[in-house]
C-alpha cells in the first residue's frame, strides 16, 4: 500500500469480496488525507464496540450496535470506494496498533469482534464461502455419525429453545477451535470434537480470522521497527504514532451551547457541572492559590472552552495567584501564557481544550494535580473524591470496578450518570462534553420544575 499526495487518484481493485479477510496489503495508492481520515472513521467503530462490550451489552445488542457504527462511520460519497475504505482503514490501523503488546491485544480483540458481527449479517452461502477461503479441513458429519449423537444435539438445541431440524448440517471440529461456543455451552462435545451447526460457523471462521490477524500484527511490528518507522519519520510516522490516542469527537476550542460563564457563578458551576479532573484542579487552585504548568494548561483551556472570556480568565487567575506570588509577578510570569492560550500572543493559535485521551495519557509528577483522577489517584483518594460528589456507595463500587479494568472514560461516564441521575449512552470522551451534557441535564430539570 503506497501513500501518495492529493493530486493523484487512488487505483481501484477490480474484484474484492464484500467482507475482506485482509490477508495482504492491497495494491492501492492512498491519498495522505484519506490515510488518516479513513483510519479515524474505523477507529470510531472499534472504540464504539469496545465501549459497548465494557458496558456489558448483550450479543444481539452488540450486533446491532456494530451494524449502526459501521453504517454511520464507514460510508463514502463514492459507493465504489466503500470497500477500498474498509481495506485501507484496516491496514492503517494494523500499522498503528502493531507497535506494543497492549495495542496489539486491543486491536486484535476489537477487529475480531467487528468481523464476527459483520459476518452474522451475511447469508449462509457467504459464511460457507469464507470457510473455503480459510481452507478449513472440516467435513460435515455423516448421517450415521449424527444419529449416534442425536440425543446430545437435541439437548443442546432445546436448552436454547430451538428444535433440532431433521436436515440440519453439522461440522465436526476439534473443541479447542471454538472456545466461544464451548464457553457458552452452545455445542455438543463428544470424544474431543464439537458438533457445529451451520448457523454457528461464524464462530469457527472468526477464530481463524483472529489467528491470522494475530500473526500478521507480529509481522507488521517487525516491519515497522526495522524499516517503516525510520523511512517515514518525516511523513507517516507522526500520524501513525498519534492515531491511537486521537480525540474523535467535536471541537471544543470555542464555547458550544452555553456561550459564557462569569466569575461570580464559577464556584457553583464547578460544583454542579465540572468533571472530576477539572473539579479537583479547581479546588486545588482555590486551596493553594497556585497550579503548576500542567494543571494551568488543563484547567485553563477547559475554562476557555466552557465560555470564560479572556478578560475574566485573567482576573480569575490573577485573583488566585496574587495571593501566593503577588500581582506584579503574576503579570510578568503568568499573564502571557493565559493570553497565549486564547490566541492573543505568539503564533495566535486557537488552542483546543484537552480531550480525555490526552489527559489519561499525561504523566503528572510530584506536586502536580493534572491528569485523570480515575487513572492517577490512589484508590483511597478516588473513593474520597467520589464521596464528595455525593455518589452512593453502590455507584462508587461500579466506578471502581471500571477503574480496576482500566476503563477510565467509562468510570467517568458512570460518575456522570450517578451525579445527574440519567444515562449517558454516548459515554464521556471530553471534559467539555461532560460540562455541556451536565448543563443540558440541569437546564432540562429546571424547566420541568417551573
Amino acid at each position: 500500500m503506497e501513500i501518495i499526495r492529493s493530486q493523484r487518484k487512488p487505483v481501484h481493485i477490480d474484484v474484492v469480496p464484500t467482507l475482506p479477510l485482509y490477508r495482504s496489503a492491497p495494491p492501492l495508492e492512498v491519498r495522505l488525507e484519506d490515510f488518516e481520515l479513513y483510519a479515524m472513521d474505523r477507529l470510531r467503530v472499534l472504540k464504539g464496540i469496545a465501549d459497548g462490550l465494557s458496558r456489558g451489552k448483550k450479543s444481539e445488542e452488540m450486533k446491532n450496535l456494530a451494524d449502526h457504527l459501521w453504517k454511520a462511520n464507514m460510508r463514502h460519497l463514492d459507493a465504489s470506494e466503500v470497500v477500498n475504505k474498509d481495506i485501507i482503514s484496516h491496514f492503517v490501523l494494523r500499522l498503528v496498533y502493531c507497535r506494543t503488546e497492549d495495542l496489539r491485544k486491543w486491536f486484535l480483540s476489537m477487529e475480531t469482534n467487528l468481523f464476527r458481527y459483520r459476518l452474522l449479517f451475511e447469508k449462509a452461502e457467504v459464511q460457507r464461502a469464507l470457510m473455503a477461503e480459510f481452507d478449513l479441513p472440516y467435513r460435515a458429519a455423516s448421517n450415521a455419525e449424527l444419529e449416534s449423537v442425536k440425543e446430545g444435539l437435541k439437548q443442546v438445541a432445546q436448552s436454547f429453545g430451538q428444535p433440532l431440524a431433521a436436515d440440519a448440517i453439522f461440522y465436526k471440529v476439534p473443541f479447542e477451535e471454538v472456545p466461544e461456543l464451548v464457553a457458552g455451552r452452545r455445542v455438543f462435545i463428544h470424544k474431543g470434537y464439537a458438533y457445529i451447526a451451520m448457523n454457528q460457523v461464524v464462530s469457527l471462521v472468526s477464530t481463524q480470522f483472529r489467528s491470522h490477524l494475530s500473526k500478521a500484527l507480529i509481522l507488521t511490528n517487525r516491519k515497522w521497527t526495522s524499516t517503516i518507522r525510520e523511512q517515514e519519520k518525516d511523513r507517516l510516522t507522526p500520524i501513525v504514532e498519534a492515531l491511537c490516542s486521537s480525540y474523535l469527537g467535536p471541537d471544543y476550542s470555542q464555547p458550544r451551547e452555553f456561550a459564557e460563564i462569569s466569575i461570580k457563578d464559577i464556584d457553583q458551576i464547578a460544583k454542579s457541572s465540572f468533571p472530576l479532573c477539572m473539579r479537583h484542579l479547581f479546588e486545588k487552585l482555590r486551596e493553594d492559590h497556585h497550579l503548576k504548568h500542567g494543571g494551568r494548561m488543563q484547567l485553563g483551556l477547559f475554562l476557555k472552552g466552557v465560555g470564560l472570556k479572556l478578560e475574566d480568565a485573567l482576573a480569575f487567575w490573577k485573583a488566585e495567584f496574587s495571593q501566593r506570588v503577588g500581582s506584579e509577578r503574576f503579570d510578568k510570569e503568568y499573564a502571557y501564557s493565559i493570553r497565549h492560550n486564547y490566541g492573543r500572543e505568539g503564533k495566535r493559535t486557537d488552542y483546543t481544550p484537552y480531550s480525555c485521551q490526552k489527559i489519561i495519557t499525561s504523566a503528572p509528577g510530584v506536586g502536580d494535580h493534572h491528569g485523570c483522577p480515575y487513572r492517577h489517584f490512589s484508590e483511597e483518594n478516588l473513593r474520597a473524591a467520589l464521596g464528595k460528589m455525593g455518589i452512593s456507595n453502590r455507584a462508587v463500587e461500579d466506578v471502581m470496578d471500571k477503574v480496576r479494568n482500566r476503563h477510565y472514560q467509562l468510570a467517568c461516564t458512570l460518575t456522570f450518570e450517578a451525579v445527574h441521575g440519567t444515562s449517558c449512552d454516548a459515554g464521556i470522551n471530553h471534559p467539555n462534553q461532560y460540562f455541556s451534557d451536565s448543563q443540558k441535564v440541569l437546564q432540562s430539570k429546571n424547566q420541568s420544575t417551573v
